[in-house]
């Protein structure tokens, strides 16, 4: 019995991948300049219908999950409500910042986009940090 209620434990986890946002700004930089990884900063507002499309779409894609879970720190902070630097405005939301390890921005994209779409920018993040 304990070996079934493992098992479905560990396919629970599997199937049930997401992506690991760190809880601040500040502990996402610290991270990304540890790990010299790029900083991955999703700003979303709270009744942004676009945002929500985008959180229960394309950031649940296994792909999407796995490449930022790998090749980046993310955290996902609230317009208006949660702490991060002033120079990422988001005017538009949702709003994705790519900062390098000196917290410069390398690349951003506005608005809802597709898995394809979005793997792409997440690809095109990467070559813009690697230079």
């Amino acid at each position: 019995m304990k070996k079934i209620v493992l098992l479905a434990f560990l396919m629970a986890n599997l199937f049930a991948a997401e992506i690991t946002w760190n809880d601040t700004f500040e502990q996402a930089q610290a991270k990304a300049k540890k790990e010299n990884k790029p900083l991955l900063v999703l700003i979303t507002s709270e009744q942004c219908r676009w945002c929500r499309k985008f959180e229960a779409t394309t950031l649940q894609d296994e792909d999407v999950i796995t490449k930022v879970n790998s090749k980046f720190v993310a955290v996902h902070v609230t317009r208006d409500k949660s702490v991060y630097p002033k120079k990422l405005s988001a005017k538009m939301v949702p709003m994705n910042y790519f900062l390098d390890n000196n917290g410069s921005v390398i690349y951003s994209m506005p608005g809802y986009w597709p898995v394809e779409d979005y793997q792409s920018i997440l690809d095109d993040a990467l070559v813009k940090y690697k230079k």
